[in-house]
């Protein structure tokens, strides 16, 4: 990620991820699913050093994230960010499922 003016933008790694799906789980956090099939916790608090993000600290519009071809996007479309700065954002996550019996 390399940031210009006030705007960050996502470097190129060659091959296109995209996002899939996303849930939000807390405040400034989600899981998201990548097209590569991993899932990951998204933390953006660490976005809110960049003024266009600022935004995302008011909850209401950190919960209005919406999936627009394969990238979130916040507040009707005004607020958006790359597939890849949310993987390099996020972490690891592991599915539990408990056996019943």
């Amino acid at each position: 990620m390399y940031v210009l003016g006030d705007i960050a933008y996502a470097s190129n790694n060659g091959e296109s991820l995209k996002i899939e799906n996303m849930k939000i789980l807390d405040k400034l956090c989600m899981l998201v699913t990548f097209s590569n099939g991993e899932k990951r916790i998204f933390d953006a608090s660490k976005l809110l050093q960049y003024p266009i993000y600022k935004q995302l600290e008011d909850y209401e519009v950190f919960k209005s994230a919406r999936l627009q071809n394969g990238i979130i996007v916040w507040n009707n479309g005004k607020i958006d960010i790359s597939p890849e700065t949310v993987y390099i954002n996020s972490f690891e996550y592991e599915e539990k499922i408990e056996e019943i019996g």
